[in-house]
Parts: structure tokens; C-alpha cells; sequence
């Protein structure tokens, strides 16, 4: 038998030798996940659909900011699958990102174990199906961060705490609908929303306590709107960042996006409605759930709480209304504000017009240009093992340019420890939602119209939140800052799956060339390797 003595020291030089930051209180937990298929009927038509371990939505990642995470995912799908970490910063190791550009996907009948930590994060996540149209299936979950017990969090502990995954849904295969649009036609209006899974829910809560709602927008097309009748919701966190504690009688919550809120059963002892419905939308689709007092004997009654009665405009203002909570601890026990992002040069600027196109007599999405297409080699690997022809650097211009649309596995430089500006210019009528894997960003400003240098004066420069997706309304520009202290190669996309698997996505290399496992941990024992890195 190993002594104890030996066998931590033999722990602690493994983890070293593997370039993973080990501390005795930095836990790890364990967990086998299996990805199989299953027939539901989630609005009420038998169809098949994606779970994990026999569940849908998948089992729920709750964890504690800094634990060391082991996962296995084993794929029985028929065909290749990749989970990413929405909103999981991946520090210093994009290969854990679980995107096609930074990993080859998990055969059928095969496995991969993902090992990472949500350093220094904490609040509401999701995680779903990168690969193909799977998200379309299900396959996605929740994944909770929660703050360690010594560091305090600005608002007393919740009675109790829910996540709801809402989203639109389709009733037609993922597969289906994969092939609608490979054959260069958008997909059809969905066929309704779900919340947790279904189409009706509830939740029961005690009268004159506090609940925590952790609402994210899991869905591929449609912003939602959230409102419980009769009672206001205390917004405190958006994906990881504390926020100064507005009241609302109803949250916009768009693609991709994380909200979580408190809400006081401080009403007569009756059941309430919960409702999530599309918005911007000709056709409202709802999904309904019961808030229910436990001393309730009294059902549901009255109408559905409305939506707002504006939109675009309401909507913008009400998202200028997030601000961050400068007082408050984060993950780490320092002020949130301690870090001035506004008084900060950019050393970099960043144009990204997105555009709805025609390549080849088939429906594409663009940015500036190009339409993205999946290279047969991740471009991570590409860049590890310096394997040309794979992407090139000078495939996507940092601004838009004009002229016709190209296709390509678009990069765009940058180096570690810029500070960039990037505004995301919408020209369409359309709702646009931007994510960025790897950070999370200041979301300084939204306007209408064409963005142009004078705009700055209108940004937040002093408690604009952090979060890792943003939305862009139509005709309008939203401006986010970055500072780019993780390097890595990492997934710049739209939220709105469609748009996604039709090119609106490029990868930012934030790069060093000093290799140092300080800045980036190296490739892990057991990468898969395809395309032209099988061979490495």
C-alpha cells in the first residue's frame, strides 16, 4: 500500500506536471454523464430526443467557484457530440471549450473526460450540445456556480432556489431541421416554449420567504419574455456578476442569456402564474408554470400577467438599467469595482457587421463578409502542432469591408493582455445575440442606427455589468470592452442556432509567443486528435 505522504505528493506532481493549478481546498468532483437518445413529448408529440443519464434536460452541474471538475461524457449517439460550458471562462485552457474549433468531437460509442475548474466565477450557466443541430434535441442543462461559504454575497440567503431553462422549442427532429437548413432554406417558426422541459411546471414555496429563480434563455431563436403574476423580481446576478438591486415586474431574457432573480412570496396564499412567451414575435408562443403557495387552496385564476406593451425601445432601455454592483464581493473577496475598466485605452478596435446572404444559391450567415465553415481540424490543434493550411489569420477583416461574401474558417489576431473595444453593428431587422467563449466582457453601450466614433460618449464607462452574451437589437449596435488575459483560441458566435451553423461565427487567438505554462496550460494527455492532427 502508498503511504498517504507519498500518494499526495505523487497527486500534487502529476497535477503539476499537467500544468492544473492543485489546492488542498479546491475539491474535485466526479461525474459520468451518458448521451443517449430517448422519445418524449415535450409539447405533446412523441419525437426523439437527446439525454443525459435519462434525463431532460440533462442533470444540473452544481457546484462551488474553484472546484476542480472531472466529467465523462460517453456518446451513444449515432453520430459525433461535443458539450461546451456556457459562460465557463476556461482559464488559460480553451481545450476544455467544447466547440469544434478547439476540440475534435466524442465518436459514437466512444468517451472524453473534461477536466476544469470555473475559476473564480460564480452565478447561473448553462451547458448544451455544440455539435451539428443536437441542441435542437436537448442535451443542455444548468450549471450553477455557488460562491464559498467564507465569502459573503450582497443579499441574504434565499429559503430556496430554482433554475428554469426556458426556450423555444421545435417538434421536428434535429436532424430534420439540420437538413432544412443544408439545403439552404431558415428554419420554420417554433412550434412553442418550454420550461424545464415541458410546457407546464411548478414550483412551491412557503408564504413570506425568499426564492431564488436562476432563468436562463436556453432556446435557438426567440428572446423571451419572464413575469410571475403578482409579485416583482429583485434582480441580483447576470452571469456572474452581482448587480445593483433593481425592482422589475418583467425581464427580457435573450438567447443564450442568464438572469438570476429573488422573489418574496409576500402575497395572499393562492396559486400564480409563471410565464415565459416569445417577444418580438408576430405569433406569441407562451409556456406557463405555477408559483404555488404551500398554503394555497386556491388555484390558478385571471388572465396571463401581460407582456410589455412596447418593444424594441422598452426592451434597449431596460437592459441600460443593469448595472454592476461595485460594492459587492465577487467570486474572490475584493470588490467588483476594483478593477477601472473605463479608464482603460483599447489597444485594439473591433468591427462585426453580421449579414443574412447567398453562397452557392443557398442561405448563409456572415460576419464582415465571411461565413465560417467547421475545418476537418480544430483549429486549436492547427495552431498547437503548427499544421498549415488549416485556417489563416488574414481570412477575416477586424472591420467590414464591403464586397462579396466568402467562406472560410476566419480568425481574427489579437495578442494576450489587449484591451479591445468590439461593437457589434446590426444592419438587419432582425434580433441579433453575440456570445464569447473564454471571457466574460463590459457591456459599455446599445444604440440605434450606424455606430460611429462620437458614440462613446454615450458608454457606461463606470458600472457597466460583465456577462459573456449580449444582445444586438435590430438596425442598432451594442459595444462591449475585453480585456484578453486568457489565452487561447476561442468560439466568437451567435446564440441564435440558426445563424450559427450557417456561418455567423469566427474564433479570436489571443496569443503569446512565449509558451508558458503560466499563461496557458498544455494540450491534455487525453486529447483526441483528428483531421491532420491524428497523426500527431
Amino acid at each position: 500500500m502508498v503511504k498517504p505522504s507519498l500518494l499526495h505528493l505523487i497527486c500534487v506532481a502529476l497535477a503539476v506536471l499537467s500544468g492544473y493549478e492543485v489546492k488542498a481546498d479546491n475539491p474535485y468532483r466526479y461525474y459520468t454523464w451518458t448521451v443517449t437518445y430517448g422519445t418524449l413529448s415535450p409539447l405533446g408529440v412523441p419525437q426523439q430526443v437527446i439525454l443525459i443519464n435519462g434525463q431532460f434536460p440533462g442533470p444540473s452541474l452544481d457546484v462551488v467557484t474553484n472546484d476542480n471538475i472531472v466529467l465523462n461524457l460517453i456518446n451513444k449517439l449515432d453520430q459525433p457530440f461535443l458539450l461546451t460550458w456556457n459562460g465557463i471562462k476556461q482559464r488559460k485552457n480553451s481545450w476544455q471549450d467544447g466547440v469544434l474549433g478547439t476540440n475534435c468531437p466524442i465518436p459514437p460509442n466512444s468517451n472524453y473526460t473534461y477536466h476544469f475548474q470555473p475559476k473564480d466565477q460564480i452565478g447561473s450557466y448553462t451547458y448544451f450540445p455544440s455539435t451539428l443541430f443536437h441542441k435542437a434535441a436537448g442535451g443542455y442543462g444548468a450549471f450553477n456556480v455557488y460562491s464559498r461559504p467564507r465569502i459573503p454575497i450582497p443579499y441574504p440567503n434565499p429559503d430556496g432556489d430554482f433554475t428554469l431553462l426556458v426556450g423555444d422549442w421545435y417538434n421536428t427532429s434535429h436532424k430534420i431541421l439540420q437538413q432544412t437548413l443544408d439545403s439552404g432554406r431558415s428554419l420554420p417558426f417554433p412550434h412553442g416554449v418550454l420550461i424545464n422541459g415541458q410546457a407546464h411546471a411548478t414550483f412551491s414555496g412557503d408564504q413570506g420567504k425568499t426564492y431564488m429563480f436562476r432563468i436562463s434563455n436556453v432556446g435557438l431563436s426567440t428572446t423571451l419574455n419572464f413575469r410571475i403574476q403578482g409579485h416583482t423580481m429583485k434582480l441580483v446576478e447576470v452571469e456572474g456578476s452581482h448587480t445593483i438591486q433593481n425592482i422589475y415586474d418583467t425581464l427580457d431574457v435573450h438567447v443564450g442569456q442568464s438572469v438570476t432573480v429573488l422573489v418574496t412570496l409576500n402575497q395572499a396564499p393562492k396559486d400564480y402564474y409563471i410565464v415565459a412567451s416569445t417577444r418580438f414575435t408576430k405569433q406569441v408562443l407562451s409556456a406557463t408554470a405555477v408559483l404555488h403557495y404551500t398554503n394555497s387552496h386556491t388555484p390558478l385564476s385571471g388572465p396571463l400577467p401581460p407582456p410589455p406593451a412596447l418593444q424594441f425601445h422598452w426592451s434597449m432601455q431596460q437592459a441600460r438599467t443593469y448595472r454592476w454592483n461595485l460594492t459587492s464581493n465577487a467570486a474572490r473577496p475584493n470588490p467588483q469595482g476594483s478593477f477601472h475598466y473605463g479608464k482603460i485605452t483599447p489597444t485594439k478596435f473591433i468591427e462585426l457587421a453580421n449579414s443574412a446572404t447567398l453562397i452557392n444559391g443557398k442561405r448563409r450567415y456572415a460576419v464582415n463578409g465571411v461565413s465560417y465553415v467547421n475545418a476537418d481540424t480544430p483549429l486549436k490543434l492547427a495552431d498547437y502542432f503548427n499544421i498549415s493550411g488549416v485556417f489563416s489569420l488574414n481570412s477575416i477583416e477586424s472591420v467590414p469591408s464591403g464586397g462579396a461574401a466568402t467562406i472560410a474558417s476566419s480568425v481574427i489576431p489579437a495578442s494576450l493582455h489587449d484591451f479591445i473595444e468590439v461593437v457589434f453593428q446590426n444592419n438587419e431587422n432582425t434580433m441579433q445575440s453575440w456570445h464569447l467563449d473564454g471571457y466574460d466582457f463590459w457591456v459599455a453601450g446599445y444604440g440605434s442606427g450606424q455606430w460611429a466614433r462620437e458614440k462613446r460618449g454615450s458608454y457606461n464607462l463606470v458600472d457597466a455589468l460583465t456577462r459573456h452574451t449580449a444582445q444586438v437589437y435590430p438596425n442598432s449596435w451594442t459595444a462591449i470592452l475585453v480585456s484578453l488575459d486568457n489565452q487561447g483560441m476561442w468560439n466568437v458566435r451567435s446564440a441564435i442556432w440558426e445563424r450559427q451553423y450557417l456561418g455567423q461565427q469566427f474564433y479570436l487567438r489571443v496569443w503569446n509567443p512565449v509558451k508558458n505554462l503560466a499563461n496557458e496550460y498544455d494540450i491534455p494527455s487525453n486529447a483526441l486528435l483528428c483531421g491532420k492532427a491524428a497523426g500527431h
